[in-house]
């Protein structure tokens, strides 16, 4: 489903740029490579950048990682050491911990680019 979103969310940042950049990258006398590269995506990207770190985020709490480290491994290596020590507590805290640090450094990075090249767009 989120390569369907995505493509929406490329397609539409595309079309947001308007017909007359590209009929004057066209009067220019530019390729399409620098059409694409100079003209139309510097326009296109900064609009994407929001909906595509949503869909980011989502992804992540998702699919955990993206398969990097699993949820049933960290989830099974709590279980162990809290039936070695019968402590439940602790370690299914630090796997939540875990998630939770590695998803809040995504969203401050997403926030970082959001910023960034939102300058652009004003």
């Amino acid at each position: 489903h989120y390569g369907t979103y995505t493509a929406e969310v490329y397609r539409a940042g595309i079309d947001n740029v308007p017909r007359g950049q590209w009929e004057a990258a066209k009067a220019c006398n530019l390729s399409g490579r620098h059409t694409w590269t100079h003209v139309i995506l510097p326009q296109a990207i900064p609009p994407m950048i929001p909906a595509l770190a949503n869909y980011f985020i989502a992804m992540f709490k998702e699919t955990p990682l993206l398969s990097a480290i699993t949820v049933l491994e960290l989830m099974n290596q709590a279980k162990s050491v809290a039936n070695t020590y019968y402590r439940y507590i602790e370690p299914m805290t630090l796997v939540g911990a875990f998630f939770l640090v590695i998803s809040l450094c995504s969203v401050v990075l997403l926030r970082w680019l959001e910023h960034r090249y939102g300058r652009i767009e004003r």
